[in-house]
């Protein structure tokens, strides 16, 4: 059986489109020693200059290990964004693709291995309809992506020059999704796209979440969380929705980027600072878990702005930040102002804010001593030392886990729903033991 090395870079819209290659190419054996390969592909990821950085270096990296009659397949976004210096520069990629040919990728390794140099660029991007794919990672939790693309017009975001505008999925068809997957054991969701707030909006429909909430609690025994909503398409009555959902935990993942009226104004952040705020302080008013991210040393970021976001940050204790420095992007309109942060000052608020999102973690963490929460339980930490569990409020991978030191249940299996009652913090872990 041949053999397929995968490298899905980026986030995980991006792994549920690696996800469709891999249903695709199902008939090959998978390996993890890109050497023996007969088949290395790489899902690339051109967000910002760390993504690209990482994606060039997986690919050249794999151009120079690959066995010579082995196919190396690019696809995704950097590709997409890049497509004509990339061609030029790589020579040794045999298929290269973008965002619009996920579910083409076997037909295009069959071709490469006649003609040994394909290229394809679809002009649409890939939405998913009823496409089966390989699940990675988990036997009980999947990504459901709701849409592509992205209808906003931020300032430092080049998403929609290689995304394109916002085409969501009918609700029949992620609902058949979940029911589907709910059928081969999946039990916990994650629902992802650019800009999740928004789904259905390109059909004129503005409460297109609401409505699919209504039929996510019609499915029996599954756990919902909605990562990626936007602040402007965001509402109280949204909030309110997943508040008295059955199956929606209180779980939003909402990335402000900045505080400042002023900052929000340069980035093309629609709406005010006012309604942002009434919109975060309502997600507190029942225990809930708030996910956000910030950008520091945005074009026009000045010592008050910054000073600002931190002290927000202090007062509002997100659960978790992503921190992000500025990233200059062709083809935005950040990247065309004049008035651009030196490297070192925006270093130096990284660092600054870092600090302070160390500490409002950590503050969060304490809110959970004491408590008894429902958990997933994933089975031994990599030490054998203690058990891994995730509450049902908290996403896979970017949340955390709890470490478990004591069980009152045996034969324990991953996937299982236990309560857990959290003891203690240990430095930044929280420990905790299975009660019956």
């Amino acid at each position: 059986m041949k053999k397929l090395y995968l490298a899905s870079l980026g986030c995980v819209k991006n792994l549920v489109d690696s996800e469709v290659m891999l249903y695709k190419l199902k008939n090959y054996e998978i390996t993890q020693n890109p050497k023996e390969a007969d088949v290395l592909l790489v899902n690339t990821c051109g967000f910002i200059n760390s993504a690209k950085e990482e994606s060039i270096e997986t690919i050249l990296e794999l151009a120079n290990e690959k066995k010579d009659d082995a196919i190396l397949a690019v696809t995704g976004c950097l590709s997409q964004r890049y497509k004509e210096d990339l061609i030029k520069e790589i020579p040794e990629v045999n298929v290269w693709s973008g965002v619009g040919d996920f579910d083409k990728i076997d037909k295009l390794i069959k071709e490469a291995e006649k003609k040994k140099k394909v290229i394809k660029f679809s002009p649409k991007v890939f939405l998913i309809h009823k496409e089966k794919r390989v699940i990675t990672g988990s036997n009980y939790h999947a990504y459901i992506k709701l849409s592509e693309g992205c209808n906003q017009k931020c300032a430092f975001c080049a998403i929609p020059n290689f995304k394109g505008k916002l085409q969501s999925r009918p609700i029949e068809e992620v609902i058949e999704e979940i029911k589907y997957l709910k059928s081969l054991g999946y039990k916990d969701f994650s629902l992802v796209s650019q800009d999740s707030s928004s789904y259905l909006r390109d059909f004129g429909i503005r409460d297109g979440l609401e409505r699919l909430i209504d039929e996510i609690d019609k499915i029996e025994g599954i756990n919902v969380r909605i990562l990626y909503l936007y602040p402007a398409t965001t509402t109280k009555r949204l909030i309110k929705k997943i508040f008295s959902s059955k199956n929606v935990v209180n779980y939003f993942d909402m990335p402000i980027q900045h505080i400042s009226e002023r900052m929000l104004k340069i980035m093309k952040r629609p709406g005010s600072v006012k309604k942002l705020k009434e919109l975060l302080y309502l997600m507190r008013e029942e225990f809930s878990f708030v996910r956000t991210s910030v950008i520091v040393g945005h074009p026009g970021e000045s010592e008050e702005d910054f000073k600002e976001l931190c002290e927000f940050l202090k007062e509002y204790k997100f659960d978790r930040v992503n921190v992000f420095a500025y990233s200059d992007e062709e083809g935005t309109s950040a990247y065309k102002r004049k008035d651009k942060l030196p490297q070192e000052i925006i270093e130096k608020r990284v660092e600054i804010i870092s600090e302070i999102v160390k500490e409002t973690t950590i503050e969060s963490l304490k809110k959970y001593i004491g408590k008894t929460c429902k958990c997933f339980f994933d089975g031994l930490t990599e030490d054998g030392l203690f058990y891994s569990v995730r509450p049902k409020l908290w996403a896979p991978e970017i949340d955390g886990d709890v470490l478990v030191n004591e069980s009152e249940k045996e034969d324990l299996k991953i996937g299982d729903l236990v309560d857990v009652k959290i003891n203690e913090l240990a430095g930044d872990e929280l420990i905790g033991k299975i009660v019956v």
